[in-house]
């Protein structure tokens, strides 16, 4: 069963752009290389442009604890780290039920 890793991230409108960006690289670029790597999904709130959200999937929660450990270190999680005006928040879950309707 995979497991799902939802960061929630909060950037100030100076650093929104940047916040971005850096999100964008961690996960287009860099979280596909390790094991476990299913998928992920970014989304930004339309509200505040800076609140971004992203719901990862993994094969497997020690996957997904693996590339925190590994990765904290990354520049690229340093920086995001700098920008955001609270921590960054992770929790790891699973899908309870998903659902779409038809084309």
């Amino acid at each position: 069963m995979t497991v799902l890793s939802v960061w929630e991230s909060f950037f100030p409108p100076e650093a929104g752009a940047e916040g971005r960006e850096l999100t964008e690289a961690i996960w287009l670029d860099d979280m596909p290389t390790f094991d476990g790597y299913v998928s992920h999904e970014l989304i930004e709130d339309l509200d505040d442009a800076g609140h971004l959200l992203v719901v990862s999937e993994w094969a497997s929660r020690e996957d997904a604890d693996e590339s925190l450990r590994i990765y904290s270190a990354h520049p690229n999680a340093q920086r995001v780290n700098q920008l955001v005006t609270r921590p960054r928040t992770r929790f790891i879950g699973s899908r309870v039920r998903r659902t779409s309707c038809p084309p």
